[in-house]
């Protein structure tokens, strides 16, 4: 029984409408490798967490075709709120839509932690901010604000996680969709946390077309892994 990762899987199986193939040929046919891959490694005894853009849809019934593409995939799978999934409601609002259309095999991180085989499993959304794109005069976001929120979700998580590490003694890693270091750029609040719960392993997503880049960077003794699906080939990436 193993743990896998795969993170922005973008699906829009109905209409298509929003298919992430005009984004180059990296893309082309994505749906099928996913499915493909993830059949080929992943068992029915198997865990796969998503970190976050998972779907296209705008609202959570208009969701139910992707998460049941999801959901007829082997393995369990942990899923995470992404920057574009504006179908994301509560959890018991999800749980209960899951209920309703014979959603069995997905499960919800989101201010808690769970815990799968030798590890727990802790993580947000994040914050990430690209310096390299000058930001819209129509922004309005209250950056500090959207910080803050995600910091105090994380705390959430990571005490949850420390209660259970208490007991079994298994290591955390965290997962988030945005990455809270990307070159130039830090999320100060995060990376503090992270080092405040002594977390050493974490996995981000959201960043794509960085195909020359290291899978794998440390920040202060911290190791971060990018798992964004076109960068590992649309291929779960096993967790040892």
């Amino acid at each position: 029984m193993s743990v896998f990762v795969i993170a922005d899987l973008h699906l829009d199986t109905v209409t298509n409408e929003k298919s992430m193939e005009i984004f180059g040929n990296k893309w082309q046919g994505y749906l099928k490798k996913i499915k493909n891959n993830w059949m080929r490694v992943v068992g029915d005894n198997d865990t796969v967490i998503i970190p976050g853009d998972i779907s296209w849809a705008l609202a959570t019934e208009d969701s139910i075709a992707d998460l049941k593409w999801i959901d007829s995939l082997p393995g369990k799978k942990i899923i995470m709120k992404g920057n574009h999934d504006f179908w994301w409601s509560t959890v018991s609002k999800l749980k209960r839509f899951f209920a309703e259309n014979n959603i069995t095999t997905i499960d919800i991180l989101h201010n808690n932690a769970i815990e799968v085989e030798n590890f727990i499993v802790a993580g947000s959304r994040g914050w990430f901010v690209d310096k390299s794109v000058q930001p819209s005069k129509s922004v309005t976001a209250d950056f500090e604000k959207i910080i803050n929120r995600e910091v105090i979700r994380l705390k959430l998580s990571l005490e949850c996680a420390k209660a259970m590490q208490e007991t079994t003694k298994k290591e955390i890693i965290v997962f988030f969709h945005f990455p809270p270091v990307w070159r130039d750029f830090e999320c100060k609040e995060i990376l503090e946390l992270l080092k405040q719960y002594n977390i050493s392993r974490c996995y981000f997503g959201h960043i794509h077309g960085c195909y020359t880049q290291s899978d794998v960077f440390n920040w202060d003794n911290i190791e971060f892994r990018m798992i964004s699906a076109d960068f590992i080939d649309f291929i779960p990436q096993i967790i040892v």
